[in-house]
């Protein structure tokens, strides 16, 4: 990192750089559960879902490489080996084991929901200490609010069809 952009940041680098791992290790497994839940899901709506899904894995790894660009700046190292995710992260991954479309919605909904509560902590820690942290954080709650708003909107959805149905 550059001598400048290490002196603005107002915080302990390296305790943020830790901060900033423990999300980029969400970050990979959030990847990875929307990825894997497109390909395996089940039931009405399968379609629909899987478009949200894909878009979804998506944004969040282009999160994990802004995360990994920022921790790189500050003179750190992101996290290397893929087995540690699990035991840093801060919402932990949601296997879609019966891989039906409401469980698959209801595990996202569970995970996007903590992963706004971690944004939500580290744009409170970065504000006014770290310009350039508190942008890329501010970014990323922006997307997770979105995709929480986008999952329980389909989630209404499948509601909604599943009650229509005659019975």
């Amino acid at each position: 990192m550059g001598t400048k952009g290490r002196e603005i940041v107002d915080l302990d680098v390296e305790q943020l750089i830790a901060f900033l791992n423990r999300a980029f290790a969400d970050e990979w497994l959030a990847y990875y559960q929307y990825w894997i839940g497109a390909k395996v899901v089940k039931g009405p709506m399968k379609e629909a879902v899987i478009a949200e899904l894909t878009q979804h894995a998506a944004d969040e790894l282009r999160h994990a490489d802004m995360l990994a660009l920022r921790i790189i700046q500050l003179g750190g190292m992101p996290i290397t080996k893929p087995q540690t995710w699990s035991d840093l992260s801060n919402c932990g991954y949601h296997a879609p084991d019966t891989a039906m479309v409401k469980e698959v919605l209801e595990q996202n909904i569970k995970s996007e929901q903590c992963a706004i509560a971690t944004y939500k902590g580290l744009v409170d820690l970065t504000a006014g200490k770290d310009p350039v942290s508190y942008n890329l954080l501010l970014q990323i709650l922006g997307d997770e609010v979105e995709h929480e708003e986008d999952l329980q909107a389909q989630l209404e959805d499948l509601e909604s069809l599943l009650e229509s149905v005659p019975r």
